[in-house]
């Protein structure tokens, strides 16, 4: 009974190193099941429209990546604490099983995806994720979902991407591109 899971489990997965870690099915299947485009949804794990957001976007027909919010508000901060409890240094931390594997998730899927919102507020990790997928061709949308950037946050760099002002607005934008 063993085996025949394992092998079950072996052809689901396909070849691929990430596919095998994460349970994923190989490329050609995913492009065969992929119906329509996915988003990268990427925002404050303190965030708390996060998941509404990425549901009402569903509603429009893309797949959104948003399961990066799922360990909670607080997950960072846990990490850094387990690190420096094990007396190690941020240059350490970064190495560990921990780190490596939340950065290959999200650079998975950072790859996988054909567009990338990033929703304010937003961290460090975000605009380097975005950044990321635009250095890589990709459309990358920055979305202030209260209408405005704080009047003492202005930026003039967020040029490099589309702007959103509303939800409505986001749509629009995404209709481009799907």
């Amino acid at each position: 009974m063993a085996r025949v899971e394992h092998e079950r489990r072996a052809n689901w997965r396909g070849t691929s190193k990430i596919g095998q870690r994460f349970g994923r099915r190989s490329g050609k299947d995913r492009r065969e099941q992929k119906q329509n485009k996915c988003i990268y949804l990427m925002g404050s794990l303190r965030n708390p429209t996060i998941p509404e957001l990425a549901v009402s976007i569903r509603k429009h027909g893309w797949e959104v990546f948003d399961d990066w919010y799922s360990p909670g508000l607080r997950a960072d901060d846990h990490w850094r604490d387990y690190a420096q409890r094990r007396g190690q240094s941020y240059q350490t931390a970064l190495s560990s099983y921990a780190a490596t594997h939340v950065f290959e998730f999200d650079k998975y899927h950072l790859d996988r995806a054909d567009v990338g919102v990033l929703v304010h507020p937003a961290g460090k990790s975000c605009h380097l994720e975005l950044g990321y997928m635009v250095g890589q061709g990709k459309p990358g949308i920055i979305y202030w979902p209260d209408g405005e950037p704080a009047k003492d946050r202005w930026e003039v760099m967020t040029l490099f991407a589309d702007r959103a002002f509303s939800f409505k607005e986001l749509i629009k934008t995404l209709e481009r591109y799907k």
